[in-house]
């Protein structure tokens, strides 16, 4: 991915107040079609609140999304071009993965032709009859993971994508989706521990305190910074 890409996403001094809390604070950043732009901060940095004010499950206290075309976004633009897949959640618990799947591709018209590569490729094959939840917690991420690259939007935000993976499945979750970024989906993707965010992303967004303290690639910010690696760069930014 070309880091020079344009922007499919402006985000432009997005806040949000919880009573006199600063949650998130004058956010501005760029997210480029086809690249894996990774969010990281400290616990508490407002990372979670950040992505569900782009996905519009809360609305922002002030600031505003642009699209490619330098608009500002309806939620009709917003709802066509964003799908998120918060952490921690089971949709439909009582049905089977295999159900739950069909229901991504037919209800946000998504690909057909990706299910069994993506199935095998997440280690999902053997699972697709047991219920959502039943699932054990890397189990029930990996069909999160799944089931977001399902769907048809062009930029996919997903919230600590490999919480409760082992490193081999790890691995396997970051080639594909490093293989679906290839394809030209573009993902925006809130991680926790750095050297994930090192390995799988392109660029990275720095949050700390409600604040964008640094947007750039891995070499850009510790350059910035002053340090010799990322975690460097990240203790002395965030």
């Amino acid at each position: 991915m070309s880091t020079t890409a344009s922007p499919l996403l402006t985000v432009s001094g997005l806040s949000k107040a919880f009573g006199r809390l600063d949650a998130i604070d004058d956010v501005s950043f760029h997210v480029r079609a086809g690249e894996i732009l990774g969010l990281i901060g400290p616990n508490g940095a407002g990372k979670t609140t950040l992505f569900e004010c782009l996905a519009g499950v809360l609305p922002p206290s002030r600031g505003q999304l642009f699209s490619s075309a330098a608009r500002p976004l309806t939620n009709a633009d917003r709802a066509s071009l964003i799908f998120y897949v918060p952490d921690g959640i089971r949709p439909y618990p009582d049905e089977p993965l295999g159900w739950v799947l069909n229901f991504a591709l037919g209800f946000f018209r998504g690909d057909p032709e990706r299910t069994s590569r993506l199935t095998h490729a997440l280690g999902l094959t053997p699972l697709l009859r047991q219920r959502m939840g039943a699932l054990s917690k890397g189990q029930a991420k990996r069909a999160l993971l799944a089931f977001g690259l399902l769907t048809a939007q062009p930029i996919l935000m997903i919230d600590e994508p490999f919480e409760g993976l082992d490193l081999r499945q790890t691995r396997e979750a970051a080639a594909t989706l490093r293989e679906f970024a290839d394809g030209g989906r573009t993902l925006f993707l809130s991680i926790h521990q750095i050297a994930d965010a090192a390995r799988v992303c392109d660029r990275l967004v720095l949050l700390s305190g409600g604040r964008v303290r640094g947007e750039g690639t891995a070499a850009e910010l510790i350059a910035r910074s002053g340090a010799t690696d990322l975690e460097g760069a990240f203790l002395a930014l965030t």
